[in-house]
């Protein structure tokens, strides 16, 4: 890994710098961690290593811009999917004021704050996020955006349930906008192709309220195959955080519902969820302090806990979070 890097840096920073024009920003962010838990009663204790990304972005011409995110910790190449480490490789053309269009890697759109935020930003996720197997593919999308803050974008792009290139797809429409100052939203339709090419609908309604220095998330999610009985309220996710900010100090607290009932299987006995498994309740939920030193967000410390249902997991993660600016305009 140091050796890859070294040759990274040192065949890319040159090209960069020489280039500027072309580079808004190339950074690199990391973050490392102490676990103490146990596991259906056996105690465990590492130290890890968790994420180190490099990020590129910058404009090709005024009007057309660029980004790319790639993590060096994550297995680089799999035969079924070459770009399995890339989160970002997109152009993104602002063709007017209010029309935009992406091409390339990008996030699935899929409602929710959760599944939108930065992966090194979340200590612990929900069942569907740890489950599915691609938050990002590639894909085409338009964004449409009708007043200021308020815009709905259609994609086309790889189904998240696919396991590299597959001939399958999910169709997303997304809405991100805000019903008030103080009320945000993300919220999708999706229609996702499975590996039978069964589709499965999910309706994901995201929601962030901010009021001062607290931040309160509320994440709805419902899942149904096309067929399903129950088509409404029987699988489904109810995810929530809370952030306290007090100086330069967060008070953060996190928990998740999730259910899919048994009887959520077809005449074959697949599962028309590929993600929640039918049969399964699972509840999950910590909290936590992050401290930011410099008061900016370059450098945070955090302790966090959690606990869930399922493996009878108890967490408790100390760690540091740091990020470095090798280009920025």
């Amino acid at each position: 890994m140091r050796k890859f890097l070294a040759g990274f840096l040192l065949i890319w920073i040159p090209a960069l710098m020489s280039a500027q024009e072309g580079v808004d920003r190339f950074y690199m962010d990391m973050r490392a961690s102490f676990h103490q838990e146990t596991e259906d009663g056996e105690y465990n204790s590492q130290m890890v290593g968790e994420y180190l990304n490099l990020h590129l972005l910058g404009h090709i011409t005024p009007k057309i811009d660029y980004r790319i995110r790639q993590r060096l910790n994550k297995k680089v190449f799999d035969e079924r999917n070459m770009f399995n480490a890339t989160d970002f490789m997109y152009v993104n053309w602002q063709a007017t004021e209010r029309w935009s269009f992406m091409a390339g890697k990008q996030t699935v759109l899929i409602g929710g704050y959760e599944y939108d935020a930065a992966p090194i930003d979340v200590y612990y996720y929900s069942q569907f996020c740890n489950n599915i197997y691609q938050c990002f593919t590639f894909g085409f999308s338009a964004n449409y955006q009708f007043i200021p803050g308020q815009s709905l974008i259609a994609q086309v792009c790889n189904s998240p349930l696919s396991l590299g290139f597959q001939s399958i797809y999910a169709y997303n429409l997304a809405w991100s906008g805000s019903f008030a100052p103080w009320w945000h939203t993300i919220w999708s339709v999706n229609a996702v192709e499975d590996q039978d090419k069964r589709p499965v609908n999910y309706i994901s309604l995201g929601n962030r309220w901010t009021f001062a220095n607290v931040l309160l998330d509320l994440d709805v999610m419902n899942r149904a195959g096309f067929g399903q009985k129950g088509f409404i309220g029987t699988d489904m996710s109810f995810i929530s955080k809370f952030i306290w900010s007090i100086d330069n100090w967060n008070v953060c607290a996190k928990a998740g519902y999730e259910f899919n009932n048994a009887r959520n299987i077809d005449s074959k006995g697949r599962a028309y969820d590929l993600v929640i498994a039918p049969g399964t309740e699972y509840f999950y939920a910590g909290a936590g302090l992050e401290w930011f030193p410099l008061h900016k967000d370059n450098l945070r410390l955090h302790a966090v806990y959690y606990r869930d249902n399922s493996a009878h997991k108890n967490n408790l993660e100390l760690g540091v979070t740091w990020r470095a600016d090798i280009i920025k305009k």
